[in-house]
Formats: structure tokens, sequence, C-alpha cells
């Protein structure tokens, strides 16, 4: 009998699904009305595409597992309590950024960090897609012209059991919350709900890195 530890289980779906993704690329942009040729060869190295696949599996999985210390707690989260469940992630996908000269954003339309918000067309066009198909885990869409040459990956970010400490009614967020961020919209969140989605551009290996964003809750 192989014995295959999780890393090599979540790399071999990964690359599973970045195939499966990259066959349906032109389905995608036909209806987002961007222009990818069929037959053209993907701007950037094909390493770099299923390493941006397993990143964000990796960097998701590590959102879920942090969040879980919360399950149980009686307690009313803090900023603290943010310091531990979200900000280890955003300094993580800082990381993964500045590690491979990408642009890494977590973005959604139902945002608290005002940074967090959609930055364009495309943008909204893929959420939209995400909201509409929950059976869509991922996919890639040639970048923007703002951005240059390059792919553009997304990756859905659902809402968890552990989220809704944070993320539930809007007369339930925690004190710190109502107090720091004024202008919240992400409340009113249930389990399973499309809570945002990772972006990240991979520019063309020839071209100078993406410029590193932050992406801390």
């Amino acid at each position: 009998m192989t014995f295959t530890t999780p890393l090599q289980r979540l790399t071999r779906l990964a690359l599973s699904t970045l195939l499966l993704m990259l066959v349906g690329v032109g389905l995608l942009t036909a209806r987002t009305g961007t222009a990818l040729a069929a037959e053209a060869s993907p701007p950037v190295d094909s390493a770099a595409l299923s390493k941006a696949v397993v990143a964000m599996e990796q960097l998701d999985q590590l959102r879920i597992s942090l969040a879980s210390t919360l399950e149980g707690r009686t307690e009313e989260p803090t900023i603290e309590t943010m310091k531990e469940v979200c900000k280890p992630v955003g300094m993580r996908a800082i990381a993964i950024g500045k590690e491979n000269g990408w642009q890494v954003r977590q973005v959604a339309s139902k945002y608290r960090n005002p940074d967090h918000a959609l930055a364009n067309a495309q943008e909204r066009q893929v959420i939209d897609l995400f909201h509409r198909h929950p059976e869509i885990n991922g996919l890639w869409e040639p970048a923007t012209s703002e951005q240059g040459i390059g792919l553009s990956y997304y990756r859905r970010i659902n809402v968890v059991p552990s989220c809704m400490a944070c993320h539930g009614t809007k007369a339930s967020r925690p004190a710190f919350v109502r107090e720091n961020y004024p202008d919240d919209k992400a409340f009113n969140f249930k389990v399973g709900d499309l809570r945002g989605m990772y972006a990240v551009f991979i520019p063309d290996k020839q071209s100078a890195p993406a410029t590193l964003v932050n992406v801390s809750d």
C-alpha cells in the first residue's frame, strides 16, 4: 500500500483542478468580454500556475484552522482575537506574494476593511459568478489592461461556522467591530455563504514583480 502525505494529496488535487480550470478559461472569458486565444500559450510559466493553486488552498486551510479556535468560546471576540485569527492569514498572504513576485489580495463585495473592496469590473464579474455558481471553487482569467501581461487566479472563500462570531447579524457584531469599522458591510452571513475571494495576479515571467497589497482583515 502506498501512503501519501496531506500536502501530496493537496498538490494532486490542486493540479487536477488547475487542468480543469485551464480548459474552462475560454468559456469564462467569453462571458466577461475579455479576449484570450484558445490556442495561445499562457503568458506565465506553467509551474507558477499550479503553485498558485496550491498556495491558495493552503492559505484557505490556514484560515479555516485558525477560525476553528473560536469554536466553543463563550467570551466576545476582541481586537486581540482578530490578531490571533485573521492577522496570520494576512501575513501569510503577504509572504506568498513576496516569495513569488505576485500580487495577492483578499476581496469581497461585503467587506469590512475598505482595502478589500472589489477593484475592477473583472473582480465584480468573477465574484458574481461565484455567487451564482457555488460549485465553482476557483478559476483563471487573463490579466486586466491595468495589471499588464499575466494571469489572475481567483479562489472562493466560504463562510464556516466559526466565522459567525464576527460576521453574523449586524446586531451581534463584537464591540471592537462596531467601534473600529463604522462602514462595515461584512455581516448578515450564513454558514456556506460566499465570504469573498483570494485574487492572485501572476505577471508575465519577464515583467516586473507585482506590487504587494496588505490582505489583513
